[in-house]
This record gives structure tokens, C-alpha cells and sequence, in this order.
């Protein structure tokens, strides 16, 4: 592990795209899947993290306190600078992931909530997403740490 250690502060699935996202204590995450729970399609956005600063900050800017799982990320982490993690491995738990960029907010932020993408742009507050290179189980708790680079 690294400087850089941060917190899960909480997590959420939803089993197909358009269902609502459901807050849970763990999960299992598995390489070239995400969440065991999720229909997600291997790649470079198996899983997704957003940071409780970041959101806090959306929440400021839109004056009402907004879920965070409205971004329908499926970990809220805080103490880390995401930005930092853009193509590196980080470790949450047993699990590896190798973040590969920025996940932009799109116009479904705004079906929830009327000028939510706008407020989503600025600073990475969408989060960020990776592909999950050791599966496990990750737990509200777990530490996040940017891993050291031989």
C-alpha cells in the first residue's frame, strides 16, 4: 500500500442498469466482472468509486442533500484524492483494481435530479472507474490505498 489511504464508506449494486441502487454492507468482487451482483461486461469499468468529498461538495453546490448512490457508483470512499488513482492499481481490502479514468457524469444525473450533471463536471466529482485484477470481498471499513509501483 501506499501514502495514500482512504476509507469505503459505504457501497451500492443494482442487479441491471436502469434498476434503483440498493446500499449493502459488503460484496464479493470477481476479475472481469465487478460486483457479483451487477451485469456489468469485462473491461475498463467493472467497478466504480466516488469520493464522499466530492459529493459532499455536489450536495453544497445543489443546496439539498442528494443520496450519494444517485451517481449510481457502486462505493462511496473518502480520504483519498481520486484524481490520484487515474492509472494506478489501488487496493481496497484483498481486492486490486487498476483505475483506468474518469467517469463522467451524463444526462442521466439530470433525470434524477434537474442540474445535477453540471455540478458533477468540474473536479472529478463523478468518481472514477477500473477493472478489478484480484477479486474478494470488499466491506464497509476497508482501507483504499494507491498500491507502490515496483
Amino acid at each position: 500500500m501506499s501514502h495514500s489511504i482512504g476509507i469505503v464508506k459505504s457501497i451500492a449494486h443494482r442487479a441491471v442498469d436502469s434498476d434503483a441502487m440498493i446500499e449493502i454492507a459488503s460484496c464479493n468482487v470477481l476479475p472481469g466482472r465487478g460486483l457479483d451482483t451487477e451485469n456489468r461486461k469485462p473491461g475498463k469499468r467493472e467497478i466504480t468509486l466516488v469520493s464522499a468529498e466530492s459529493w459532499a461538495d455536489v450536495c453544497r453546490e445543489m443546496g439539498q442533500d442528494i443520496p450519494w448512490w444517485t451517481r449510481r457508483a457502486n462505493l462511496l470512499v473518502e480520504g483519498i484524492d481520486l484524481a490520484a488513482t487515474i492509472g494506478q492499481r489501488i487496493r481496497i481490502g484483498p481486492v486490486e483494481i487498476h483505475i483506468h479514468g474518469e467517469t463522467k457524469p451524463c444526462r442521466l444525473m439530470d433525470a434524477q435530479v434537474q442540474g445535477l450533471t453540471r455540478v458533477m463536471v468540474p473536479n472529478l466529482r463523478g468518481g472514477v472507474h477500473g477493472q478489478v485484477l484480484t477479486g474478494g470481498a470488499i466491506r464497509i471499513g476497508d482501507s483504499v490505498g494507491i498500491m507502490a509501483t515496483a
